[in-house]
């Protein structure tokens, strides 16, 4: 808090709170980073300050502008490097540098070609010390989204799926409500909230007539993306209705019936055709190049199996989420089908980031090793 004092404070310390404030912006920044900054002198913190939407001010400038006494000669604290470019706000270094503090304390560089070294840079050759990688690993794994995206231009792919014990997404019959408990799913929701899409295949909408929203939490629904190479679908499903709040497009296979388009469009239902790999798959590197272009950073995959093996079997996926209900149902319908994988050493590793509990299940959080 403002005007807070701590024994033995360090650099440390205060790039934890700005931490803490970047977070707030999730969900909301996109396909920007979230940053949070700190101003501090003399173990007191006379400003703070985060980025809290994409177009508007920069954690910096919100600092600053949150300041309770003169910026000469403080130690500013940002988990980014601090921009140095005109996008769509001027850049914050030029800010920092008219404060003329004695120190910057910066957690990680920024990969964005337009910064990318330039502001710590200008910042030293202005004769302001400046500090970097201070908590740089907690720095980076914030924006794991926007450093993937801004490396690649592709989407930051999270596999979500809940199971039981025995792997099983679903009964022989298909029935798989609910495999989770009800905090399990409120822990979806919150999911869906901070990603910019989410996707489903053609099945799961045929089978559980979904709307992919985040009801049970608030914050803004995510673009729905339903994978459809044929238009299996109806129009008529509930993840197509109207719903300002809510916007769904099809990604189909190039070459699909004229008619079955035109019953989507004429609901209003953008429909983009994608690329084939053989004669029924869409081609998922061509549909997250295409997502990426429309400055879709985050992708929430929600399964089925099949679109879940795809991802998977095409190592597309950055992160995976496994939801442990602690049930038994014998035999049933697999959480992933088969990967071509014939040795335990070709499995594909995905180390464990962390396991939360919610409800009666364990959820796994891993990312790609």
């Amino acid at each position: 808090m403002i005007g807070e004092t701590k024994n033995l404070l360090t650099d440390e310390y205060f790039m934890r709170r700005a931490l803490r404030l970047a977070r707030k912006g999730e969900g909301h920044v996109s396909p920007n980073p979230m940053v949070g900054a700190v101003i501090a002198r003399n173990g007191r913190i006379i400003g703070e300050g985060y980025h809290h939407r994409c177009g508007e001010n920069h954690a910096e400038i919100n600092a600053i502008a949150s300041a309770t006494e003169s910026l000469a000669e403080a130690t500013f604290y940002v988990t980014l490097e601090p921009c140095s470019h005109h996008g769509r706000t001027p850049p914050c270094v030029e800010a920092l540098l008219a404060c003329r503090p004695s120190r910057v304390v910066i957690g990680t560089t920024d990969p964005n070609p337009l910064v990318a070294g330039r502001g710590i840079a200008a910042l030293r050759n202005q004769g302001i010390e400046t500090r970097t990688g201070v908590l740089e690993k907690e720095c980076l794994t914030l924006n794991e989204v926007f450093f993937k995206y801004i490396r690649t231009g592709l989407p930051f792919v999270t596999l979500k799926f809940a199971q039981t014990l025995d792997g099983r997404i679903a009964t022989t019959t298909g029935h798989s409500r609910w495999v989770s408990s009800p905090a399990s799913l409120k822990f979806a929701h919150g999911l869906r909230r901070v990603h910019d899409a989410i996707l489903v295949g053609a099945q799961t909408v045929l089978a559980d007539d979904p709307e992919l929203t985040c009801r049970l939490v608030r914050g803004k629904n995510p673009l729905r993306i339903v994978l459809d190479s044929h238009l299996r679908t109806s129009p008529e499903a509930r993840i197509f209705a109207p719903n300002p709040k809510a916007r769904t497009i099809v990604a189909a296979a190039c070459g699909v019936e004229k008619e079955k388009r035109l019953l989507f469009e004429a609901r209003g239902i953008e429909v983009l055709e994608i690329g084939r790999k053989g004669a029924d798959r869409i081609d998922l590197p061509e549909l997250l190049a295409l997502l990426g272009k429309r400055e879709i950073s985050s992708l929430l995959v929600e399964g089925g199996a099949a679109v879940a093996t795809s991802f998977l079997k095409e190592n597309l996926v950055d992160r995976l989420i496994v939801v442990l209900a602690p049930k038994i149902v014998g035999a049933g319908i697999n959480a992933v089908g088969d990967l071509g994988i014939r040795r335990m050493d070709a499995a594909l590793p995905f180390p464990f980031q962390r396991i939360i509990r919610r409800g009666d299940d364990l959820i796994l959080d891993a990312r790609r090793g």
